[in-house]
């Protein structure tokens, strides 16, 4: 790689590309790869002829370009399709936090299942999962489509395979029957497969489909509400609590005070997102004021920046953090001198 500058103001760099497959792969099919590096790079031009890559512009974009192709070519070196999402991600992971390397993100397996792995794909999911590493109980907090509950599976079924935890149990409340089960109709496992059906789709992603309804018979993976959960003490089990924000602050307490020896709680949910009734108080939004200082306890936060569904979800994710905080912001505007929100 050379830079040069120029008489105008602006630099050149090139980047020399041995392996033409891996070029090939960086400019991606029809050039479209590089069409949207450079329109996501505004003044930048970047040129292509053999196995050398110019990119020229003003000096802090031009080595912002160069610095995401070099991240992209080692990408492909360690066997990632490069598309625009993936540079989508890379760009956002460098502007976000540049003494990270994205490469070291977004090829950091987890489990594999027939040729797929699964891996974080932000560098909050990746800070997430190094937390569930480190801690014995982690709360994954964040909107829908950042991984919360995905990645705590994943991580899950990676500790069973390595005999870490004898066995992986889920739950999640089933507020909409209030756990209340009974007056609804059918069998029981009729009755909460609406609630729990996330799960054992997520489940099927990272295991042999034959195999989990032995496990599950076994007892090596349970999947229950969580009014299930009470009176036990749960040993050498991988433990996730997903939609947290649904309990209660007593069920909260009740489902953490579960924890035995050899085990591990991951709690997801998004504090957003309550479906309690009335002015029911959601134990997740006031869990991590009574759990503040607790050792081995860890609270992860995911943003919109960590989504990793269609980019226009996360669009939709901070139009809606938007508006909440203009929201927020008017109803203060309302308020008297008293601080209490004036009755009209």
């Amino acid at each position: 790689m050379t830079d040069r500058s120029t008489q105008t103001g602006q630099i050149t760099s090139t980047i020399t590309v041995a392996d033409q497959r891996a070029l090939m792969a960086l400019l991606g099919r029809a050039d479209e790869n590089l069409r949207y590096i450079e329109r996501r790079s505004p003044g930048v031009d970047v040129h292509v002829r053999g196995d050398t890559i110019t990119i020229t512009g003003v000096n802090g974009q031009a080595h912002a370009t160069e610095r995401l192709v070099k991240e992209l070519l080692a990408l492909i070196e360690n066997g990632e399709n490069v598309d625009p999402d993936i540079i989508r991600r890379t760009e956002n992971m460098l502007q976000a936090a540049p003494s990270e390397r994205p490469v070291d993100v977004l090829t950091h397996n987890i489990v594999s299942r027939r040729g797929k792995t699964i891996r974080p794909k932000t560098l909050g999911q990746k800070h997430y999962v190094e937390a569930i590493d480190k801690h014995t109980i982690v709360f994954g907090i964040g909107p829908a489509g950042t991984g919360k509950t995905y990645l705590a599976m994943a991580k899950a079924v990676q500790a069973l395979q390595a005999k870490e935890v004898t066995r992986i149990i889920l739950t999640r409340p089933a507020v909409e029957a209030g756990e209340k089960l009974g007056f609804l109709p059918g069998t029981l496992g009729e009755k909460i497969d609406p609630y729990l059906r996330p799960l054992y789709d997520a489940l099927h992603d990272m295991l042999d489909p034959g195999s989990i309804p032995k496990l599950m018979e076994s007892g090596t993976i349970e999947v229950a509400p969580l009014a299930y959960m009470r009176g036990r003490t749960l040993n050498d089990a991988f433990i996730i609590l997903d939609e947290a924000q649904n309990t209660t602050p007593e069920q909260m307490k009740m489902f953490l005070t579960r924890l035995g020896f050899g085990s591990q709680i991951v709690v997801t949910g998004d504090i957003t997102q309550v479906d309690l009734p009335g002015s029911t108080t959601s134990g997740l939004r006031v869990v991590r004021e009574i759990l503040d200082g607790v050792d081995d306890v860890h609270f992860a936060q995911l943003s919109a920046q960590d989504v990793v569904r269609h980019q226009l979800v996360s669009d939709i994710v901070n139009a809606y953090e938007r508006w909440d905080a203009r929201r927020g912001d008017a109803g203060k505007g309302h308020r008297g001198n008293s601080g209490h929100r004036d009755h009209q």
